[in-house]
């Protein structure tokens, strides 16, 4: 596995598949750890997990226990809250199969925990522990057990906490083997974490992701082959920028250039503007629709001009004329896209001028349409030489690359940056930075960043950070900086207390980049 400097890689941060898990703890028990002690540990800690949140308990709890090794593990969390004083039953909705599972249960029933025959009433306030199948999904499950399941979290009577994965879903793709799978309010997640669990599709059923440590060494960690890396809030405290020396003038601390806005969308260019701005960027210059042109310096009158975009007789930008008069050399990263619309004919016109474009290129929403609308299609990143970064959302993904298909978010990112040499942002709930070798994966983002203007704002914020670590560290920019930069956008919005509008968060963006760079300096 290849050294990935942000976020650490642990158990904390990486992302695996099931099979990926199970090879793990495949190898821990050849190289001597019995079974029962892992079980034990898992048991143990998630019980101390549970024990620390004595509000769910003191209803009492059922533990629902499945017929495998993740019902073992249910079984061990049930024997400790039991020997702790908490009120408990079991009930097993399948016959149990192996030894280690029957030898719990057995061992529970003889100290006394009722083992339900009929299936505990949903209406009651218990907290139920599903332990059902966990990491070893393959199939799909009993729908009337988790209509069961679900008829408890819809009547909100009692809490849900599902060990490892919900029963129903797919820790590979995200997805119910069926129509539903168990809706969690509590998801706690065993060594590593399954990348189903942080797919957008598995949102309605996850609740709250906890890690489970079960001490996994360095060592094995290392010879993952994982390239995936899960990114939360918390991952603010560790983020790096470049700190830009002292003396370095507004020309040598990043230069970009965003041609955005149209007369049918203005106002997407104000806001990849502000975007831009909020970075911290040296230089901002722009080239905009004649009707945002005219009033920028009102609102902001930093902005360079460099040029005036015409537009065609419905409204959309026409670039022929502004790219022929572009000098690459005098940025360090250049945004197109935002607002512009759609204008096929002129995307052919100008697609000479926009592969020789020697400089960072972020590519954002109508730039992207009008990619996968074009004689090229795809193929322009191919035939492109220099650096190139995308942002597009499910359906503009969909649009540029139909031709890719897989089991999810993750894979389609990394697939179509491999295939097409470019660093792709795929914006989504839990959005994904990718390039050809690995991946990041946000998770526990806030709903507010999916709005209107905001991908606006973000697409200029790219821009003008970029532009900053390219004028510092040269020709050359990792997609490790792209994952930051969307964690911030994100990170912001979530943290913008007076109202969550884009100017507002380009507001709270500008005070997390100079709070950040301070603690950097400190």
């Amino acid at each position: 596995m290849k050294e990935i400097g942000w976020p650490a890689i642990d158990s904390k941060h990486l992302v695996v598949y099931s099979k990926q898990m199970l090879d793990l703890e495949n190898e821990m028990f050849s190289k001597g750890m019995p079974q029962e002690a892992l079980m034990e540990k898992v048991g143990i800690q998630i019980s101390k997990w549970l024990l620390k949140r004595k509000s769910l308990l003191k209803e009492g709890v059922v533990v629902l226990v499945g017929p495998g090794h993740n019902g073992g593990d249910g079984a061990v969390i049930a024997k400790e809250l039991f020997l702790k004083g908490c009120l408990i039953k079991l009930w097993c909705p399948f016959p149990l199969k192996k030894t280690l599972t029957i030898n719990y249960v057995n061992y529970l029933t003889s100290l006394g925990v009722e083992k339900l025959v009929k299936p505990p009433n949903p209406e009651g306030k218990h907290l139920w522990i599903d332990a059902v199948f966990g990491n070893n999904q393959k199939s799909k499950v009993d729908e009337e057990l988790i209509e069961l399941f679900n008829n408890k979290f819809d009547k909100k009577s009692g809490k849900i906490v599902s060990i490892d994965v919900p029963t129903g879903l797919c820790p590979n793709s995200g997805k119910p083997f069926s129509k539903n799978a168990v809706k969690a309010h509590f998801n706690l997640v065993v060594g590593l974490n399954k990348i189903g669990l942080l797919q957008d599709t598995a949102l309605p059923y996850v609740g709250e992701l906890h890690h489970i440590d079960i001490g996994i060494s360095r060592n094995q960690l290392n010879k993952l082959e994982s390239k995936i890396l899960k990114i939360t809030y918390k991952d603010l405290k560790t983020i790096n920028l470049p700190l830009l020396p002292t003396n370095h003038g507004k020309y040598k601390r990043g230069r970009t250039l965003i041609i955005a806005g149209s007369e049918k969308y203005p106002g997407a260019a104000h806001l990849a503007i502000k975007g831009a701005i909020s970075s911290g960027a040296g230089l901002v210059s722009a080239i905009l629709p004649d009707l945002v042109a005219k009033s920028i310096w009102q609102v902001q009158p930093e902005v360079v001009l460099k040029g005036k975009l015409n537009c065609d007789p419905n409204g959309n930008s026409i670039l022929l004329d502004a790219l022929k008069n572009i000098d690459p050399s005098s940025y360090d990263s250049i945004v197109i896209g935002p607002g512009i619309g759609l204008n096929c004919d002129d995307w052919e016109k100008s697609t000479e001028y926009l592969l020789d474009l020697k400089c960072l290129l972020i590519l954002d929403a109508d730039a992207l349409n009008r990619i996968s609308k074009s004689n090229l299609g795809n193929k322009f990143f191919l035939k492109r030489k220099f650096e190139t970064w995308i942002t597009p959302h499910n359906k503009e993904f969909m649009r540029l690359f139909p031709e890719i298909d897989c089991t999810n978010q993750v894979e389609l990112a990394i697939k179509a940056a491999k295939e097409f040499d470019i660093s792709i942002l795929l914006k989504g709930a839990n959005s994904v930075i990718a390039n050809k070798e690995k991946a990041w994966q946000l998770s526990g983002t806030d709903p507010e960043t999916a709005r209107a203007g905001l991908g606006d704002l973000l697409s200029g914020f790219i821009g003008g950070c970029s532009a900053i670590e390219l004028s510092y560290l040269g020709d050359y920019i990792k997609t490790e900086s792209l994952a930051k930069q969307v964690f911030l956008h994100s990170f912001a919005a979530s943290k913008c207390k007076k109202g969550s509008n884009p100017f507002m968060i380009g507001d709270e963006l500008s005070k997390l980049i100079r709070k950040t760079k301070a603690r950097l300096m400190s």
